[in-house]
């Protein structure tokens, strides 16, 4: 999940423009213009660098539009669509002050052309709660059953094998931050999960297959903090991404302690994370793409995404036979790709597009794989929270699992 401090959380914090005072007539600049044009300069710096040239360029693009610097938004969306990588603006709202330009119609046209819709998805499980603004969604298989977290309600639901859904941790009962990732530990079938609240508190929480609450931990410091998505290793290591302090972080269970996680560039937001099968090669995704950590050696690098191709905005992430699937909701209208990756890792080889603008995929953020199958949260409604509270609830409707079957 990609969380906004001003609580819109699906892109990252920059890309949903915050309403500007007016004074005297003129706007004023946004409350965050200095933070936005410092990250503009970063990324700037680091973008010759960048395998993905269209991602640094929509990320300027959407910052530049946030301090109402039209013109130059303009400019650097035509040359990041004429790469044909994927982004579509007409699904970004940062954008929506350019809607209805010839300019800008011309642009998300030519997206849709290169990019039509993809609609192979169909809904597979759905809850019977319209409150629980889910992020998080887990696999248990000896058990087979589905975990899916709630921001709104903090808690954390099942899906029974005949589907109907029940309370495995009660909102009630430990006092929960809203609850993000999800993920099974490999080797006892324990359930962690991340959970953080706008104001920059956070925990990482450890449960037993029955819902009991068996530790909870968060690092030292006043310093804010956002646990978004996490992975379990073999040997019990739980790394996961820190949203709101740019980080990722390994948590050893036996010292209970807190490491950063060391990589070679800056992280924007980092969000999606996935572990190889062999247990040895990290993927981190953040608003500009997907950085690859060898966990032995401690060495990084960006992901090669390939010409025509982007992994940029990637909530969800998952390692699945040697390639990548990720939701990206970060790119304007959401996706569901498969990216298959070289035989090091380094590389995309081939991206397969399995849903895109479709009906059912309104605000996907992250899923679990089934065998072939890959279920996914399709309209998670995080649009409608601010400050951890539901703005309208009149806009609540039954959450959706979606299903695709991999390639």
């Amino acid at each position: 999940m990609i969380l906004s401090l001003a609580g819109v959380l699906l892109v990252p914090p920059l890309a949903y423009s915050q309403d500007q005072e007016e004074i005297k007539g003129a706007a004023a600049e946004p409350t965050d213009a200095q933070e936005i044009r410092e990250q503009i300069a970063a990324v700037t710096k680091i973008l010759p660098t960048l395998p993905d040239r269209g991602a640094a360029l929509y990320f300027l693009a959407a910052a530049k539009q946030h301090l109402g610097e039209t013109r130059e938004a303009l400019a650097l969306l035509k040359e990041c669509i004429a790469l044909q990588e994927g982004f579509d603006p007409s699904g970004e709202p940062a954008f929506l002050g350019l809607k209805g330009s010839k300019e800008f119609t011309t642009l998300a046209d030519n997206v849709h052309r290169d990019f039509p819709v993809v609609a192979q998805a169909r809904e597979a499980l759905r809850t019977t709660e319209k409150d629980l603004i889910p992020e998080g969604l887990a696999y248990d298989e000896p058990r087979n059953v589905f975990y899916l977290s709630s921001l709104n309600r903090r808690k954390i639901v099942e899906f029974g094998r005949d589907g109907k859904v029940s309370d495995f941790v009660p909102s009630d009962r430990f006092g929960l931050l809203p609850v993000l990732g999800i993920r099974l530990d490999p080797t006892d079938g324990t359930v962690w999960a991340d959970s953080f609240s706008d104001g920059g508190r956070t925990e990482l929480l450890h449960f037993d297959a029955n819902g009991k609450l068996l530790g909870r931990y968060n690092p030292e410091g006043s310093s804010k903090h956002g646990f978004n998505d996490l992975v379990i290793r073999k040997n019990g290591e739980v790394i996961t991404t820190d949203s709101l302090e740019n980080n990722v972080y390994r948590f050893d269970p036996a010292a209970r302690t807190f490491k950063i996680l060391a990589v070679h560039r800056r992280l924007f937001y980092p969000n999606g994370i996935a572990l190889s099968s062999d247990d040895q090669k990290l993927y981190v995704a953040d608003s500009l793409g997907v950085v690859i950590v060898d966990l032995a050696s401690g060495t990084s690098r960006d992901v090669d995404p390939g010409p025509r191709s982007t992994l940029a905005g990637i909530d969800g992430l998952y390692w699945h036979n040697g390639s990548l699937i990720g939701i990206q909701n970060g790119i304007g209208s959401p996706r569901v790709a498969l990216f298959r990756l070289s035989s090091d890792g380094l590389r995309v080889t081939r991206t397969n597009v399995l849903e895109n603008r479709s009906n059912l995929c309104v605000l996907p953020t992250t899923g679990a794989i089934r065998g072939s199958d890959f279920f996914f949260i399709a309209n998670s409604q995080i649009d409608n929270m601010n400050n951890d509270k539901v703005m309208d609830v009149t806009r609540l409707e039954v959450i959706r699992i979606g299903v695709l079957r991999l390639p």
